[in-house]
């Protein structure tokens, strides 16, 4: 009989402020030694183009994953129970040289992905997308990206540098590693640098549904626009946290007003139930913005959502 998993310290005996500083109180996976879900910390912040300080993501993340409890009534799941998950601590990138820590987290992926089924990483910038795209896209051949953002990330170059926060998803469609006929961007709305920029992602092949739109139309209509465009491919889920309002996300690099809420992305989220979810990402918290931990909570619960769409799956067709 397979061994039950190893989860958190139970909060009504060990109080919450105390206990492990890993993701949720999990376990590490060295302890555990394989995982089903790994969550993975990215502290890499080199491809900003503003504020700096996502580097310092991970820790503020897992800090406020300290609120985190076993069951999920949303979603009817307790992913503690039915699955292991573990932190996988923080991967080591080169802060002066995107190219090497590019390199270095790619590498760090597939590494974990031989001891664990799914990745959850905590950034860190959006650059970080690529590598941990480039890994999953190793073992899943070329998958659907539902990314949701305040901005496109689809920019050829910042002063002529090819790989930065806003460029990843540009680099992903030429290497050949995303379905273009199922990805989509959700929650855009920043100003952009011109009318040229819209038509350079169309001839990408992605699909956005905007802020604006969702604020006018619901988050349901939302989700079945999304849903009837991921269809049953693989799905990886990137999550910058500007996609948020900055008054329910102050703390990040880039925030752009007129955003989602909090509550509008969690059940965005829960509606999602039933895809292939295959890995995920939340990325672009720079706690030094941040105030009463606000985005740090945020990210937070967020990953919190996508391991219990993990969970849901696992409990479904992958066990």
């Amino acid at each position: 009989m397979p061994s039950l998993p190893t989860g958190p310290p139970d909060g009504r005996l060990v109080p919450r402020f105390a206990g492990p500083d890993t993701f949720a109180r999990l376990p590490c996976l060295d302890a555990v030694g394989r995982a089903d879900v790994a969550v993975v910390g990215i502290p890499f912040d080199s491809g900003v183009s503003y504020r700096p300080g996502a580097r310092f993501g991970p820790a503020a993340v897992r800090a406020g994953s300290k609120m985190l409890r076993p069951y999920h009534p949303g979603l009817n799941v307790s992913p503690w129970d039915v699955m292991q998950v573990a932190d996988a601590g923080d991967l080591a990138v080169n802060p002066f040289s995107i190219s090497q820590a590019i390199a270095a987290i790619e590498a760090g992926a597939r590494e974990l992905l031989e001891r664990a089924v799914y990745l959850v990483a905590i950034g860190g910038d959006h650059t970080v997308a690529l590598p941990l795209i480039r890994a999953t896209a190793a073992r899943h051949g070329p998958i659907a990206l539902l990314h949701f953002d305040a901005h496109l990330d689809t920019w050829d170059t910042y002063f002529g540098e090819p790989y930065t926060h806003g460029t990843p998803f540009r680099r992903a469609v030429e290497e050949g590693l995303l379905d273009l006929d199922c990805s989509v961007h959700i929650g855009i709305r920043s100003p952009l640098y011109a009318p040229t920029d819209l038509a350079e992602d169309a001839a990408l092949g992605f699909e956005i549904i905007s802020a604006a739109q969702i604020a006018k139309e619901g988050v349901e209509k939302a989700v079945q626009r999304a849903r009837a465009r991921l269809g049953d491919r693989p799905v990886y889920v990137s999550i910058d946290i500007d996609v948020l309002d900055p008054a329910h996300a102050p703390g990040t690099g880039t925030p752009e007003p007129g955003g989602l809420t909090s509550r509008e992305l969690q059940l965005f989220l829960r509606d999602l139930d039933g895809l292939s979810l295959i890995g995920a990402d939340v990325v672009e918290v720079s706690p030094a913005y941040d105030h009463a931990e606000l985005t740090a909570l945020a990210a937070a619960n967020l990953a919190y959502e996508l391991i219990a769409l993990l969970a849901r799956r696992w409990t479904g067709s992958e066990r």
